[in-house]
């Protein structure tokens, strides 16, 4: 069964799955899941193609939310002695559009500062960057509200035909508005992989001397790289932000980062799918755990059952439902991309 085969039949199962679910608590745990299944499926674009470990992955996750609730709010932007700077609030799809936007440009800003130096400056550049955006988040509190939050942000909305603009406000509704835009990811991921730009990452990744003695530009491809997933995470946030309609610098965390990179790892990275079913096991298993265990084995059995997965499967649960060739084979096939990346 190839993977693109599993991704619709899960598509499909997760379609109908909403039918047989009566607890709005459990639909609620979904779609939270399903946002940081996008955020994960931008990481892997880095991570798992582009060969790129980005720890500060959420700041393109936080600036996403931020910018989203903020244009949809309406806000004052103060500048020296001058007067304020009013920025009325926009249609909440706009303010999404602007979110990725927003997070995309941060993406290429930190790609081209970071790529100019190889090694793990890249890893160390996301990090502080992170830490800088939460700090921003934290004490610009005329711009922000800071540890107050910003609250009463409005749920996203659509325009339908004969209706007008549609606020989505229910459970049911925002899950399929998540599993929705889940899909167009994974559709973009796919488009993008199966490139001349995801096989020039591949090639970089596998054997960046010799991407680079066939012409491949390392710099401009990693950029592109870093802007896309860096808008894609934005969107994931702003998701966030109009789904939990309250939004404060404790979107920032780490702790965030690392689920992220759990749900690449354990799922599979390097596959589209990987991200995607590591992020539903990794997203829905605390919850399930906090239903069935005291407080404190539930941390116990969530990184046991990492340990065992990274053990008993290094290259995650996806690879080996797919039985991926082995290495010797992925090398030749690297070869191939390095030569066909060109052309």
């Amino acid at each position: 069964m190839t993977e693109r085969n599993i991704a619709l039949c899960l598509a499909a199962i997760l379609a109908v799955l909403p039918f047989g679910v009566t607890n709005q608590y459990v639909l609620f745990t979904l779609t939270s899941a399903g946002i940081l299944v996008i955020a994960a499926m931008s990481l892997n674009l880095l991570l798992g193609y582009a060969g790129q470990l980005s720890l500060g992955h959420v700041a393109f996750f936080g600036i996403g939310a931020y910018v989203s609730a903020l244009f949809s709010l309406g806000f004052e932007f103060h500048y020296g002695a001058e007067e304020p700077i009013v920025v009325p609030a926009l249609p909440v799809w706009i303010a999404f559009v602007l979110g990725i936007c927003f997070a995309g440009v941060f993406g290429w800003i930190i790609g081209k500062l970071a790529f100019r130096v190889r090694g793990a400056f890249f890893v160390i550049l996301t990090i502080g960057f992170a830490q800088v955006s939460r700090m921003v988040a934290l004490n610009w509190v005329s711009l922000t509200n800071g540890p107050m939050a910003l609250t009463n942000i409005p749920p996203l909305s659509f325009w339908l035909p004969g209706h007008g603009i549609v606020p989505i406000q229910g459970r049911m509704e925002s899950y399929y508005v998540v599993l929705i835009l889940g899909i167009i990811a994974y559709w973009i991921l796919d488009r993008i992989v199966h490139s001349r730009v995801g096989r020039a990452l591949v090639a970089l990744r596998e054997n960046e001397p010799l991407a680079r003695s066939v012409g491949i530009r390392v710099t401009r491809y990693l950029v592109l790289a870093t802007a896309i997933s860096a808008a894609m995470a934005g969107g994931a946030g702003a998701m966030y932000a109009h789904y939990v309609r309250v939004i404060d610098p404790d979107v920032f965390m780490f702790i965030y980062t690392v689920t992220m990179v759990i749900m690449v790892m354990t799922g599979g990275k390097g596959t589209l799918l990987g991200p995607v079913v590591g992020g539903l096991i990794f997203g829905l298993l605390p919850e399930l755990l906090r239903q069935l265990v005291r407080p404190e084995l539930q941390l116990i059995i969530y990184g046991v059952a990492m340990i065992l997965i990274v053990f008993f499967l290094p290259r995650g649960i996806v690879p080996a439902l797919l039985k991926r060739p082995s290495s010797a084979s992925n090398e030749s096939k690297s070869a191939r991309m390095n030569s066909e990346a060109n052309t």
